[in-house]
């Protein structure tokens, strides 16, 4: 974990997956089947990762830049493979204490992710973590990441400077969408990227769970 941040934020957003929900394991296992599916040989898992975060178009394009006919079919077998596949999807350890407790010190909580709305909607109403959030960017209202679109979008909405604003998110994507912005992050290695990858991007903190960022977010 690097340096503790001092600062108190109005605006905290969070990005979804491998950030509140342990679910990287489940987004490669479906690209990989969606490839397999269609004989494709699949990318590496590596590669996968690397684009987490970005709207599943565009997540396509970049991994099967050779397959472009097959792209409709791919996004339609992932879709149909996320809906099925088994792999668990837990959310991490002590995330709901701690958007329980900045949501009561008054900071108000948003999310911003590469998943489409009704994806989402699903997981916020299965997580029960609906009640801490105060608005949502999906890749269904703005453009994909790493454009900062949704972090203006969201910004305002709730009438937040971006000084006063932090991202949270687990991949390169997430650090580089935040610092187009403007945007002071937070990079957790739970997810998708190491804190070395994270670090390229000059987060205020870097850190290895939500135990650490409580001590850094409210003491």
């Amino acid at each position: 974990m690097t340096a503790a941040v001092f600062k108190k934020y109005k605006l905290v957003i969070f990005d979804w997956d491998g950030t509140v929900m342990d679910s990287i394991s489940k987004i490669v296992n479906c690209i990989r089947h969606s490839a397999l599916a269609l004989n494709i040989e699949p990318p590496s898992d590596t590669a996968i990762k690397n684009i987490i975060g970005m709207s599943l178009e565009l997540a396509i394009e970049v991994l099967f830049p050779d397959d472009v006919a097959q792209h409709p079919a791919l996004i339609n077998g992932y879709k149909q493979q996320y809906r099925v596949d088994n792999t668990p999807t837990p959310v991490f350890d002590n995330v709901e204490n701690v958007l329980s407790i900045l949501k009561a010190q008054g900071v108000i909580l948003a999310i911003a992710t590469g998943k489409g709305r009704a994806g989402l909607e699903r997981l916020l109403d299965e997580s029960q973590l609906r009640v801490f959030f105060s608005a949502s960017r999906t890749s269904c209202e703005a453009q994909s990441k790493p454009s900062p679109d949704m972090l203006y979008q969201l910004l305002d909405e709730l009438g937040v400077n971006v000084d006063d604003a932090l991202m949270i998110g687990d991949t390169k994507i997430d650090m580089a969408m935040a610092k187009a912005a403007g945007m002071d992050r937070i990079g957790v290695t739970m997810g998708g990227h190491s804190a070395e990858q994270l670090n390229e991007f000059t987060p205020v903190a870097t850190v290895d769970s939500y135990q650490q960022l409580q001590r850094i977010l409210v003491g």
